[in-house]
């Protein structure tokens, strides 16, 4: 059975020392640790000496595994069109003085980085916890710097978008090398506003890093769902890219009929909304087909859970979240076909 994990990335506003007890009280195995708040400090893990022993401590303390750590905010940074939000999202080592290409800059090393303290810490992993081969990962985000040319108007030429992609493929190929050189995985969660952010555009992605095998995907379908995108087809085509999965859930045609999917500037949690993230197992996604194209890929990494959804308690939401998700999965077939037993020779 697959780990179930919480990403701790909507939890940043409480310190790790608390949200750890609550996370295996809700019922989970494990964490995946977001790079911001006090849950994951990058720079610690690298030059603290006690840091990482002192942290899988404390997860050890609550009954607690780590399989992935995740980066979404700086990584969001290193293609994108810089502009006042990103302050807010930032470390103030890597805004500074908001020069954007100076932010791209400061976020591509960073992130390399962060790629050597995720390899870090899986080596200090316990070896009470070290329960599988699973690959070292850094989920995250990449940004893009044609994200607003998304609608073709005014015209928009394939080569003013490939000038993007090539953008991104430099930045991360040399990003993804020093990936390789400790052995860790990126595994980009496929997302409006990224490079890639459906089926055609994430292979397009990979064909930017010359198919780089670092370079993969956080697999995520309520980011693809309310687009139209075949979730479940995502899984099958990059069976061998994804790196590790997240449990969300979204619900799709419910507004009002005034609101489009692309959200018509309004905030999370109006009624007329034509999508809205829900609690898992209480929107539109078929996770029943998604754990069986997962199995039958041979996916057996984390199953964790990115908890959304603006009408409902997160600590009620999470705990509902964590027991859908066990119940979901199941072992696989490994004894032959069902009705192998008809056969004499096998009774």
């Amino acid at each position: 059975m697959k780990p179930v994990t919480l990403f701790t990335g909507q939890w940043a506003d409480l310190p790790i020392r608390e949200l750890l007890p609550k996370i295996k009280k809700m019922g989970y195995d494990g964490v995946e640790l977001a790079c911001w708040g006090d849950h994951f400090d990058v720079n610690a893990a690298i030059d603290d000496p006690n840091y990482l022993s002192e942290l899988w401590a404390l997860l050890v303390e609550n009954g607690l595994n780590c399989y992935a750590i995740s980066s979404h905010l700086v990584g969001q940074a290193i293609c994108d069109n810089i502009d006042e939000r990103h302050k807010a999202i930032l470390p103030d080592e890597i805004w500074l003085d908001g020069d954007p290409e100076g932010v791209r800059t400061r976020a591509e090393a960073h992130m390399i980085k962060t790629g050597q303290a995720c390899r870090k810490f899986i080596d200090a992993k316990p070896e009470s916890l070290r329960d599988n081969d699973l690959p070292a990962v850094v989920n995250g985000f990449t940004g893009s710097s044609i994200w607003h040319a998304l609608y073709s108007f005014p015209p928009t030429s394939q080569e003013y978008l490939q000038a993007g992609f090539d953008d991104f493929g430099t930045r991360f190929t040399r990003i993804l090398n020093e990936f390789d050189k400790v052995d860790v995985n990126f595994g980009l969660e496929v997302h409006p506003t990224e490079i890639a952010f459906d089926i055609v555009s994430a292979q397009r992605a990979i064909d930017a890093v010359d198919g780089h095998k670092r370079f993969g995907f956080n697999y995520d379908p309520s980011h693809l769902g309310y687009q139209g995108v075949d979730y479940v087809k995502f899984i099958r085509m990059f069976s061998d890219r994804i790196y590790h999965v997240h449990m969300k859930d979204v619900w799709w045609n419910h507004g009002d009929g005034s609101i489009g999917v692309f959200g018509g500037h309004t905030d999370f949690g109006d009624p007329r909304r034509f999508w809205e993230f829900r609690s898992v197992g209480r929107g539109d996604i078929n996770f029943e087909d998604i754990m069986v194209a997962l199995n039958d890929t041979g996916y057996n990494g984390p199953l964790s859970v990115e908890w959304e959804d603006i009408r409902m308690d997160r600590f009620h939401g999470a705990a509902e979240s964590a027991a859908f998700v066990k119940a979901l999965d199941f072992p696989t077939n490994d004894n032959g076909l069902f009705d192998s037993a008809f056969d004499s020779e096998n009774q």
